[in-house]
C-alpha cells in the first residue's frame, strides 16, 4: 500500500511505471517472435550494437534514440551482409559484429568522459526517466504493437517456416529486416529500464516463459507481454523500496518467473513431468 500512495503522489514513480510497463509489453511481443524464429543472439547483438549510436549522440548534444536506431539497424543489415556473401554463418557474423560495435561505443563513451552516462546506458535506471523519455517509449509501443497486428499473419507464416512462407509468395528478406527493425526500436525503448547489458532479458525470458505454457502463437504473445509487464512492476517495487538498481532487478523477476513456468508448467514442467514418469514406472512395474 505504500508503495501504492508514492505512485500516487510522485510524478517520478509515475513516469517509471508507465515507462517500465509499456517496455514489458512491447518486449514480450516483439520477443515472442523472436523466440519462435531462433533469433535470441541477434536480439542480444542489436542490445549491445546500439551502444555506438547512444555514444554518439550524447557527444552530440541530441535525443539518444536517433543515433541507437540508425547503429541498430546498420548493425542488423551489417550482420546479414557477411552471412549472406561469405562462408561465415550467421553466429559467427552476430558475434563479429556485436562486439566490435560494443567496443567501439564503451570507447566514445570513454573518450566522452561520461562515465555517469555508461553507467545508466549500460544496466539502466527507470526511476531517472524524463518526461521526453517516457512519451518516446509510449510512441516506439504504438508503432510496434500497430505492425504486429497489421502483419500479424506475415510475421506468423515466416517465423514459422520460411520457404512456405516464400512459396506463398511472401517477400522473406523484406519481414526478416521489418522484424529486425522492430527489435531495434524496442531494444532502444528499453535502454532506460534495464539498459544495453540487461535487454535481452526483457525480450527472450518472458516470451521463453509463455512458450512453455502454451502452443498457441496468439496465446503466448498475450502472456508474454503481460509477464513481461508484471516483472516490470515487480522490479520496480523492489527497485524503489531497497534501493536497488531497477535493470538486474527486473531482469531478476523476469528469471523467477521463467523458472516457476520451468518447473510447474501443465505440460512442459520439469517437476510434474518427472512425477508423471514416476508414477507411469509405478504402474508398469511388476510387484512381484
Amino acid at each position: 500500500m505504500e508503495f501504492v500512495q508514492d505512485i500516487i503522489n510522485y510524478e517520478f514513480l509515475q513516469k517509471a511505471l508507465i515507462t517500465s510497463i509499456i517496455v514489458g509489453i512491447i518486449c514480450g511481443v516483439i520477443g515472442s517472435f523472436i523466440v519462435l524464429r531462433g533469433m535470441a543472439l541477434m536480439g542480444d547483438a542489436v542490445s549491445h550494437a546500439v551502444l555506438p549510436g547512444v555514444a554518439i549522440s550524447y557527444m552530440l548534444g541530441i535525443n539518444y534514440f536517433y543515433g541507437a536506431v540508425l547503429t541498430g539497424i546498420l548493425s542488423a543489415i551489417g550482420i546479414g551482409i557477411i552471412s549472406q556473401n561469405s562462408r561465415v554463418k550467421n553466429d559467427s557474423s552476430i558475434g563479429i559484429v556485436f562486439s566490435a560495435a560494443f567496443a567501439f561505443g564503451i570507447i566514445l563513451i570513454t573518450l566522452a568522459q561520461s562515465a555517469t552516462d555508461l553507467t545508466q546506458i549500460l544496466f539502466g535506471n527507470v526511476l531517472s526517466v524524463r518526461s521526453s523519455d517516457m512519451w518516446l517509449t509510449i510512441i516506439v509501443g504504438v508503432v510496434v504493437l500497430l505492425s504486429v497486428l497489421l502483419f500479424y499473419k506475415e510475421f506468423l507464416v515466416s517465423s514459422f517456416d520460411e520457404t512456405m512462407a516464400a512459396s506463398y509468395g511472401l517477400k522473406v528478406r523484406m519481414i526478416h529486416y521489418a522484424i529486425m527493425v522492430l527489435l531495434t526500436l524496442v531494444t532502444v525503448a528499453s535502454l532506460q529500464t534495464v539498459g544495453v547489458i540487461l535487454v535481452i532479458s526483457m525480450l527472450i525470458t518472458p516470451a521463453a516463459t509463455a512458450y512453455l505454457l502454451t502452443n498457441r502463437m496468439s496465446v503466448m504473445i498475450f502472456m508474454a507481454a503481460f509477464f513481461g509487464a508484471l516483472s516490470a512492476i515487480i522490479g520496480l517495487y523492489f527497485s524503489f523500496t531497497y534501493n536497488l538498481p531497477s535493470g538486474p532487478v527486473i531482469a531478476l523477476a523476469t528469471t523467477a518467473m521463467f523458472l516457476i513456468a520451468f518447473f510447474f508448467s501443465p505440460k512442459q514442467g520439469v517437476l510434474l513431468r518427472t512425477l508423471r514418469i514416476s508414477k507411469r514406472k509405478g504402474v508398469f512395474t511388476d510387484p512381484v
